[in-house]
Order: C-alpha cells, then structure tokens, then sequence
C-alpha cells in the first residue's frame, strides 16, 4: 500500500517564532515551516516572501507590527512556489520584486504549481479561500537589484547567484550586518526539497557564491537561523551534501540500468542517516528523486500537476 501522500496528513500547527536579528532586522520561522523575513528602512519595510494565503501572511504581519508601524513598501518574492508568494495581497506593498526568471515562471506553471502545493501542503493553506489569484512581480531583474534603506541603515542587496532550487532563486543580503535570506538554496535544519531543481549548477557556482559572501547569520528557508559564520557555513555544506548526495546516488542507479523506484529507495536509504529525522524528508524525496533522473537524462524542470503529483508518488512508493 502506498505510504500517505506527501505532508496531506501532517495537521499539526508549528509554533512561529520571531527573531530579531539585529536592529530592525527580524525572522519569522516555524518549526520546519518556510521562513519568511522583513527588514526596516528609515520609513518603509522591506518583507521577505509572503507565506502560502492572505491569512497566513496577515499572522505574519501582526506579529511584525508588536516592532514596527513602518508601512511595507517592497515585498521580495525568493522564487515562484506559491507557498513563498501567494499570501501577497496581504502586504498592500508598493512592489512585488522577483528575479525575471520568477515572473516567468509564475506565467507559465503558477497556476498548476498553487493546485500541486495546496495537495501536498494543506496545513500551509488556511484561508485559501482568500487568495485572489496569482502573485505577479511588479518589478523584475535578472542580476541584481540595489535598495537604499535610508540615514545609516545601509542597503539590502537583492542578487541572483545562479540556478538552483528553481531557474530563479534570489537572495537579500544585507553588508552592513552580514545578514542573508538565502531562501531554499540553503536549508538549516530541514530536508531540501529539489524538485524544480538544477543540481548540478547548484552544488557548484551557485552554493560557492552564497557562500562567499561570509555572512555571520544566515536565514534559510526553513528550519532554524544559522546565528554565526561557522553555523552558516555548516547550513551551507549540509545543503550542498543532500544535493550531492541524491544525485550521485540516482546517477548510480541509472548508470545500473536501475529504475527511477529504484533511485527513490536507494536515494532514501543513503540519506536517512543524516536527514531522515528533519521536516519534509519522506515528503520530498519522491519529488526529489524524479527531477534528479530527468536532469541526468537532460530533461529541464517539468510542470508539478496535482495530478502528476499522485502519479509520481505511487508509483515510487506503492
């Protein structure tokens, strides 16, 4: 028998918690949940992606405003799954800002991406009813993108480093307080999710520069912020190792002449020692293992449906 499809059957509530990591600098993160972030400006606030509903996300701001009035001029999306970008209207930012990639993205498969998450994710959907419908950037860059944050609060640097989790991954990072939202190019305490994935790139050019920047904290996009560069640097190579490893290892099974079933076990037994106890293993690694065999036949990232959801998941599990 098939083993439960995806989180459908996690419906416990994780306790947020918000962190203020430096001045006017906070965290929100939630027990293996995605992290979201917001950053004060002289007279406005910057807010890092924007949960999965409109009420989801109003929690988020509720809590923001025990610590600031400031008005939310800018929303960051960190790429395009809509777990990260559908509670937007909530913010009544200015702007929507996204890598173009993420805009292009949401074009094309926003819609089958929001039926794919709400299937799997249900919990992280409480108030869907609400959504107006997709998250659309307002404004877009490919490389990077600068904003002043006004008198001696320095800037936040938006920047693209490469593909990764997703063709449109960014980070914000702030110099003046070595600070970074990495999003999920980096995990802290969670399993990491590759399905829309470009590995190879991400292992490499992609997790080499995040990890030049140094920073001194780190906010991945779940699990617990890394509070010092020797924590960083460790979430840093622990995502690179999952990554590596699941590749290498669905590359032995197709080099065998194994199946993709195959590669999902194989794939599973090797990483459970290190991984199997953190949110989302079991939930991801079908997904994971599918899109590590199509990128090592040359495939690119295929559209998630609810639908091929199932498909994928009991025929790896069943």
């Amino acid at each position: 028998m098939a083993t439960a499809f995806a989180s459908s059957t996690d419906t416990h509530d994780r306790e947020d918690v918000l962190e203020e990591l430096a001045d006017g600098v906070y965290a929100l993160t939630a027990g293996g949940d995605p992290n979201v972030g917001a950053i004060e400006g002289e007279d406005f606030v910057v807010c890092f992606d924007a949960r999965a509903t409109p009420l989801m996300a109003r929690r988020w701001i509720d809590r923001l405003r025990r610590h600031t009035d400031k008005p939310i001029r800018h929303l960051v999306l960190s790429h395009y799954h809509a777990v990260r970008t559908l509670g937007a209207s909530a913010f009544e930012a200015q702007n929507i800002i996204a890598h173009t990639e993420t805009g292009r993205l949401i074009a094309e498969r926003g819609r089958q991406d929001w039926d794919s998450e709400f299937a799997r994710l249900p919990r992280l959907f409480k108030g869907h009813e609400e959504i107006p419908g997709l998250t659309r950037p307002t404004l877009t860059f490919a490389d990077h993108l600068s904003i002043d944050l006004g008198g001696d609060r320095g800037t936040l640097e938006l920047s693209w480093l490469g593909r990764g989790h997703t063709s449109g991954d960014i980070v914000a990072w702030l110099p003046r307080h070595r600070i970074l939202f990495a999003g999920d190019l980096v995990e802290n305490g969670s399993a990491v999710y590759t399905g829309d994935a470009y590995h190879r790139e991400w292992i490499t050019t992609t997790l080499d520069r995040v990890d030049r920047l140094g920073p001194d904290v780190l906010v991945g996009g779940r699990g617990h912020v890394a509070r010092s560069a020797a924590e960083a640097g460790a979430a840093i190579a622990s995502t690179r190792a999952f990554v590596s490893t699941l590749l290498r290892t669905v590359e032995g099974v197709l080099r065998r002449g194994g199946s993709p079933r195959d590669a999902y076990q194989a794939a599973t037994e090797e990483l459970a020692p290190a991984y199997g106890h953190l949110p989302v293993f079991r939930h991801v690694m079908v997904f994971d293992t599918q899109r590590a065999w199509e990128e090592l036949v040359g495939e690119q990232p295929r559209v998630w449906t609810a639908a091929r959801d199932r498909e994928v998941w009991d025929h790896m599990t069943g």
